[in-house]
């Protein structure tokens, strides 16, 4: 049988408003908070570890509440008041249920690339919600992975979550140096494609039939200059009106769909 918790000032309530809010908390006890049954289905389908499931009746059906097996004695069930819910949700579609679970860090050396590889790579990324942005993107591809070099912002940030509904979790995520990202994908033997407004090469002008990398600099300073110099190309995408360039998340996905489209969707 699960605990009932009514009152906000509950220590554990209170470490799921502290994980949600703090990057550090996050790190140092390994948990991340996963709002929302759609989002923690897709975790657990993905293999992520629920440690503790928080859920408001009024709010979750029973069935729903099944579906993410609550006989599982590894997960701590915790039923709360729809007052303390409504204090730990950060979201307004609020369907009851929040987990806590285990991050997983993955390597270069986890990741399981098809013969033809595409991937992602995000330089700085800085905002949460670009961030989701890019994943729902790369997940809507079936991209191979995306590599998240030198990272402003925490990559399970609920916020980053949350706008990526859920495919923080459906897709091969690596952290790693930009040093490092580039030393791999020529060792893999994966061409670079660097976004810059400097760039002569139109996207669509582009061969991305082959193993390759597309390469996306944050939005106040586009790509660093090891990735100006590291990547085998410089690709740009024309622009007709006043500005010179849009959000890195549509950005993205006007590449991506190009070099899917070389591919024939496949």
């Amino acid at each position: 049988m699960s605990r009932v918790i009514t009152s906000l000032q509950n220590p554990l309530i209170r470490n799921v408003l502290l994980l949600g809010e703090k990057p550090r908390a996050r790190k140092e006890q390994n948990r991340i908070v996963i709002e929302g049954l759609r989002e923690i289905r897709l975790a657990l389908a993905s293999g992520f570890v629920i440690t503790d499931l928080f859920y408001a009746p009024e709010f979750v059906s029973d069935s729903d509440l099944a579906s993410l097996s609550p006989n599982d004695r590894s997960i701590e069930m915790v039923e709360v008041s729809t007052a303390v819910f409504n204090r730990m949700a950060y979201r307004n579609d609020r369907d009851g249920l929040i987990a806590l679970a285990e991050p997983r860090r993955l390597e270069f050396g986890d990741l399981r690339l098809r013969e033809t590889p595409l991937l992602l790579v995000l330089e700085t990324v800085e905002k949460p919600g670009n961030l989701g942005a890019l994943l729902r993107t790369a997940d809507a591809a079936n991209l191979d992975a995306v590599i998240i070099c030198d990272p402003q912002t925490d990559i399970y940030n609920p916020n980053a979550i949350r706008s990526s509904i859920g495919c923080i979790f459906t897709m091969p995520v690596v952290t790693a140096s930009s040093e490092g990202a580039i030393n791999w994908l020529h060792a893999s033997g994966i061409k670079m494609f660097g976004t810059a407004l400097t760039a002569t090469h139109h996207y669509h002008e582009t061969d991305f039939r082959h193993p390759a990398a597309i390469i996306m600099g944050s939005e106040a300073n586009g790509l660093s200059g090891a990735w100006l110099e590291g990547a085998d190309d410089l690709i740009k995408i024309p622009m007709m009106g006043k500005i010179d360039s849009m959000n890195v998340s549509a950005s993205a996905a006007i590449v991506i769909f190009e070099a899917m489209r070389q591919r024939g969707f496949r």
